[in-house]
């Protein structure tokens, strides 16, 4: 059943964006269904399941961390994650760096928007993005690579909201693009998009998108 759920949301996607099965609250199992039918991207939002799923997974599953990130857990996923979606504030980057020299790698992380009308969201709104990067901070962490934008819409029945808010995090990423990566091609992941709401992401630019109940079934809360 995995199997055909991946197929199926395979094939809605265009050949640029990118599927990260979102495993979190699923058993192993699971996962190793959905890699047997050729998946290697997974998404998880804690750390703890993360550290147990990750030793007895496959080594080239490439992790995803999707969840808010506290600062204190950064030190257990530095060592080998693949992508943080959810770089939501300077202090959290700065950990991410300081765990990201400890271990001897470059972590590559997304800044999360915050665009949603739900004040339960995190992340940077695009003023306090904008006004972040025009400081010099950002540009002495030797030890992570800023490579996109992430954004949850508002979970809401309401298409054309969710249209706009995920167009305007398209326009942000081109304005970031623009005036501070233009010359990194490693710049060019937008995470927009889960089950609910992929398809509308993907007409808006995203190149990533995060898909959990569409593939494994609703969750079973652990």
């Amino acid at each position: 059943m995995i199997a055909e759920n991946l197929q199926q949301v395979r094939d809605t996607l265009r050949p640029d964006v990118q599927l990260v099965a979102v495993s979190k609250f699923h058993p192993v199992e699971a996962l190793q269904e959905a890699y047997a039918a050729g998946q290697r991207v997974f998404g998880e939002s804690h750390v703890q399941e993360l550290m147990a799923k990750q030793p007895v997974m496959p080594s080239d599953v490439e992790w995803h961390f999707i969840g808010h990130l506290q600062t204190n857990k950064v030190k257990y996923i530095a060592p080998f994650i693949s992508l943080i979606h959810s770089a939501d504030s300077p202090k959290l980057l700065k950990e991410i760096d300081k765990q990201g020299q400890k271990c001897g790698r470059v972590v590559d992380v997304l800044l999360q928007i915050h665009v949603a009308q739900e004040e339960t969201k995190f992340g940077f709104t695009p003023d306090e993005l904008l006004d972040w990067l025009k400081g010099d901070e950002w540009k002495s962490m030797g030890h992570v690579r800023i490579v996109g934008l992430m954004a949850m819409a508002t979970n809401t029945d309401n298409e054309a909201q969710i249209a706009g808010e995920f167009e305007t995090v398209r326009n942000l990423f081109q304005t970031v693009k623009e005036h501070h990566f233009a010359n990194q091609p490693s710049f060019k992941t937008l995470s927009m998009g889960m089950s609910g709401d992929y398809l509308i992401a993907q007409e808006h630019g995203s190149t990533m998108v995060r898909v959990g109940s569409l593939i494994f079934g609703e969750r079973i809360y652990l």
